[in-house]
Parts: C-alpha cells; structure tokens; sequence
C-alpha cells in the first residue's frame, strides 16, 4: 500500500528537519512525500531543499491558513492511505508507518487513529500532555470526544467521496471533516493503542483565550455544516475532556 504523507509548513526554520527527518527514518519505505510551503521567507525552504531527492512534490506558494495548504496536498496525492505530518510534528517511533499499514491491511478499514503526545518546544524529551483515545462509539462525539488528529489516517477515496476540509473554519476543519466522516457517514475505523505523532504544545486552537473562544463556536458551526443536532453540553464537555489529559503519562 503506498501511504501519502502531506507536510504543511510556514516558517519552521527550528522544526521542519525534525518532521522530516522522522518520515525518512520510518521503517515503511512505499511512502509519497509531499510538502506544501506557503512561502516561507526564513530558512525553511533552504532546509527543505536539502532533501529534495526524498521528497515526491514541493509546492511553495501563498495560502490563507494550513487547511488550505492540506486540500493542496490532497489534490496531489496518489496513495491509498493518506496521513498529514505537520511541521511542528514529529512521527514517534520509527515503526509508526509500518504498524499503521499493518493495522489497514488486518482490520481492512477506511480509517484509523493512535495516541499522539505534546511535548515541550523546546524539549521534545519533556511530555506535558498524553492525548490517550479509544476505540470509536457513536455516543462520544456527543460526550466531547475527537481522535487526535495528526494521527489519524485515512484511505484517500474517502476524502474524494466525502470531501476536503473545511477552510472557513480556519480553527475546527481537522475536528469537522473527523465529525463528517466518523459520526455522518459512519465509515469504518479502528484505534491503534500506542503513540504515533509527537507534537509540539502551542497550537493555535488553544493559544488564548479568545482562540478558545473562537474555536468553541467554529466546533459548534461543524455541527449545524453537517446538519447535525448538537446541544451546548457537547462544546462544553469538549474544552473539559481535555483536562486529565494533562495528567496521564
């Protein structure tokens, strides 16, 4: 099975080597390669070209936020599974990618997801955060409930049956388009038990409060996009289910 991996960067002059460097190590070579640039204008693309030869299709042009740049990567992509490794990320074992495969190639999924970690930016040795997840049931999306995204991993005919990501919601598309697939369309999946991405703290959902705020309403708007009924415990139960997270190790 060849696995698609699409890396969205701005500016990641102290990270991008490190995202890159843990596909490269990955046990499972049938990988495609794709990095999308939005015009970094700091030593990232310098960086990239230094492994170009790995590297399937750069592209390095404007965009209006990184969903946009992962409907570009998804556009170019040919493989069977398609997973998203972003700048600031980091796959945490060099088996990730072999296991994953496996796992399709066993259970015979549309789509699956691991544990994923944020690490200190500075120290990526240092755990703060150990987003543990489950297996998926239909009551949980209800409950707050989301995979973590950057390891989730999906068969590419899914998204070109049930769509890309939603760029006007520039904070909640990752959360939406798992909401669409998983809780509307109901297409199969299963849960690898282990860590696959390390990811650095400091995303944008959860800078500030105001981006709090704001991603609370984008989560509640993926909900009324799908035409799907939600109540205001479910955003509330989203911000909560976070906490013990912090805590877990």
């Amino acid at each position: 099975m060849l696995v698609s991996i699409i890396t969205d960067v701005l500016n990641a002059e102290d990270t991008i080597e490190e995202a890159i460097c843990s596909l490269l190590r990955q046990t499972y070579k049938n990988v495609e390669y794709i990095i999308i640039d939005g015009k970094s204008d700091d030593r990232t693309i310098g960086i990239i070209d230094k492994y170009r030869g790995n590297i399937s299709k750069f592209v390095s042009e404007p965009d209006n936020n990184h969903f946009e740049a992962m409907n570009k990567g998804l556009k170019f992509a040919i493989g069977d599974i398609v997973g998203f490794l972003h700048a600031d990320d980091f796959f945490a074992t060099d088996e990730a990618l072999e296991k994953i495969v496996e796992m399709f190639k066993e259970k015979k999924v549309d789509c699956l997801w691991g544990d994923l970690v944020y690490v200190d930016g500075k120290n990526k040795e240092k755990i703060i955060r150990y987003w543990k997840s489950c297996g998926y049931q239909d009551s949980l999306f209800k409950n707050g409930w989301m995979p973590p995204h950057p390891s989730f991993f999906v068969k590419r005919h899914i998204y070109e049956k049930y769509g890309y990501f939603n760029t006007n919601l520039p904070i909640s598309a990752d959360y939406e388009i798992m909401l669409r697939f998983l809780y509307k369309y109901r297409i199969s999946s299963c849960y690898l038990p282990e860590v696959l991405v390390g990811m650095r703290a400091g995303g944008l959902s959860n800078r500030n409060l105001k981006n709090i705020i704001q991603k609370s309403r984008e989560d509640y708007m993926s909900w009324k996009a799908n035409r799907l009924n939600i109540g205001i415990q479910t955003i509330l139960l989203k911000n909560i289910i976070k906490i013990p997270q912090f805590f877990v190790r």
